[in-house]
């Protein structure tokens, strides 16, 4: 038997499953973007465009599982091999994930098109900054599975929730002066919770970058700083 044969085969298989979640990555961020960009243009078309292109990351997610199932199947890995497998599923997930929420802010966009009266779209594009950093910081932890980087992204999950909360208030303060808000704030409500979930997924990845590396999880309760379930 060529083992050597067999180990360059299974790195390969293993590039292959790497490949595959940067595509993914790539195409996820690029819909974060452009639903982000749709929302503050007010661009109906770009936003109906985000929604259709959602379906290109279930495929890729699909045909990562399908890789992932296969190579266990096929090569029964072990320890930091296991882990690659496993780890690579998990991503997968957190970014089909990110992935539906974008297409979520698109259409949420779309409505308050509709919408006569419109708030400023200023600070939920700080949040939505804010966010795109975390997640492109992110990927850069799992593409050079830099664990340190991993660990401050985890601890700047609680930025974003306390920027959400702040976001929350304000629009709870516009509709409460006047109804002729309250549709239009509702929809953008919406919009910053879905930022927000994305930053949680972020994170998700990040813990994962960080198990990857090290077999074990990030010690301590994840930092929050959402107290929105808290509001009158």
């Amino acid at each position: 038997m060529n083992t050597g044969h067999i180990v360059t085969s299974f790195d390969k298989e293993l590039d292959d499953i790497h490949t595959l979640i940067m595509r993914m990555a790539g195409l996820t961020e690029s819909q974060f973007a452009e639903a982000l960009d749709a929302l503050c243009r007010m661009d109906a078309e770009l936003a109906q465009k985000v929604r259709a292109n959602d379906a290109q990351i279930d495929d890729l997610e699909r045909e990562l599982e399908q890789e992932v199932v296969r190579l266990i199947a096929l090569r029964q890995p072990m320890a930091d091999d296991l882990r690659s497998a496993i780890s690579a599923l998990k991503i997968a997930s957190d970014l089909e994930r990110i992935g539906d929420y974008a297409k979520n802010i698109a259409k949420r966009s779309i409505a308050i098109g509709q919408v006569d009266r419109k708030p400023s779209f200023s600070p939920i594009a700080r949040l939505g900054r804010l966010v795109q950093a975390i997640f492109k910081d992110t990927m850069d932890a799992f593409s050079n599975r830099d664990i340190n980087r991993a660990i401050d992204i985890w601890h700047r999950d609680e930025e974003v929730d306390e920027m959400y909360t702040s976001l929350f208030r304000e629009l709870l303060t516009y509709m409460m002066e006047d109804p002729g808000n309250i549709t239009a704030c509702t929809h953008m409500m919406f919009i910053a919770k879905n930022i927000e979930r994305i930053g949680d997924h972020a994170t998700n990845i990040a813990e994962t970058v960080y198990y990857l590396e090290t077999g074990e999880q990030i010690e301590g309760k994840r930092p929050k700083g959402d107290t929105t379930a808290f509001e009158v």
